[in-house]
């Protein structure tokens, strides 16, 4: 994995201000936070919100951390690691399937923001009904892009083994396997899909990076990328988990009143992949997925639900309690607080 320091140290003086000139000074709090990804544009909230500095008005000492996929970001979790996830919610229901607790305290995403693509040599691949027999790319395995490809396979007619998932990550290493033939289709985000189409690669087959054609697609609103923690970390870390949905929840905010262009601008200049333009026109094409306040949308979790148990056989005949995958106490609490600040 690739770790990215991005600490924000509140300085003294802010403390003296903040809390009076006879409260000593103390260090900022720590938290390390993986990403599944931050240069992809569904997770880039969490990048955003450090280089606007909101981390560091919340008195917060932040490391991000890069990982490949989500799947892997989610182990590091479980491992006591990291305190936190930038990650897709559909794990919190996956995880307690198997016993184990974490929540999604804040919701980035109202849609997955990831596409379908197929190879432009693979012309018989009209739709998921032409996957048979077909190597498919995901993230990882265990993955939400593992997750979505099996349901859409699954509601097209096909039975588990009738073709085969392959993880190869995202980026350049998803775009080598396209121009190499290991995989005909697979699935990966902006800026990745830019690249692809651009490059006559690949075209787009199913499109999820709007709640339109993520309703039309899976059936209702999928909330996706989103920032999760372990149940029993949440509650013994109220404050710290209070100060990260603050800053979080600003950020959310923030994109809602700004173009694309004003967010790309925000963002390191890397993530362009040598093209702004693009990166850009991407962004502007996805920019709905975002939920403006960091909010869980209404039917959200059961459309997920109602995803993990069309293919899953860990999730198929489990009593989840939905209740427990996510909370809105922070989100709401952070509105107030932001509320009250304007």
């Amino acid at each position: 994995m690739k770790k990215m320091n991005v600490r924000t140290v509140l300085p003294a003086l802010a403390f003296v201000a903040a809390f009076g000139a006879m409260t000593p000074a103390h260090a900022a709090d720590k938290i390390t936070i993986i990403v599944g990804g931050m240069e992809k544009q569904i997770y880039l909230p969490a990048v955003l919100c450090d280089r606007l500095g909101f981390f560091k008005e919340q008195g917060l000492d932040v490391d991000l951390i890069n990982s490949k996929a989500g799947v892997e970001a989610e182990n590091e979790l479980l491992a006591g690691a990291v305190q936190g996830v930038v990650g897709f919610y559909d794990h919190t229901v996956d995880l307690q399937a198997k016993g184990k607790f974490i929540q999604s305290i804040v919701q980035f995403s109202q849609a997955p923001g990831e596409v379908e693509m197929v190879s432009t040599k693979a012309e018989d691949v009209k739709s998921p009904a032409d996957f048979k027999g077909k190597t498919l790319g995901v993230t990882g395995l265990g993955s939400s892009t593992d997750f979505l490809t099996q349901y859409m396979a699954s509601r097209a007619g096909l039975k588990a083994g009738e073709f085969t998932l392959l993880p190869v990550g995202a980026g350049n290493t998803f775009i080598a396997a396209m121009k190499q033939d290991a995989i005909q289709a697979g699935m990966t985000t902006e800026p990745t899909v830019g690249q692809l189409i651009k490059s006559n690669t690949a075209k787009v087959l199913v499109d999820l990076r709007t709640p339109e054609s993520t309703e039309k697609a899976l059936g209702g609103p999928y909330p996706a990328a989103s920032f999760y923690v372990q149940t029993n970390w949440l509650e013994s870390h109220h404050d710290e988990a209070q100060k990260i949905a603050n800053a979080l929840v600003k950020t959310m905010h923030w994109i809602a009143g700004h173009s694309a262009e004003e967010i790309a601008d925000k963002m390191p200049k890397d993530y362009y992949v040598g093209d702004k333009d693009l990166y850009v026109k991407g962004l502007a094409g996805g920019k709905a997925m975002f939920t403006p306040d960091g909010r869980m949308p209404e039917k959200g979790p059961e459309t997920v639900l109602g995803v993990l148990k069309g293919f899953s056989r860990n999730v198929q005949g489990k009593d989840i309690d939905l209740s427990k995958t996510y909370t809105t106490e922070f989100v709401d609490a952070a509105a107030k607080t932001l509320g009250s600040s304007q």
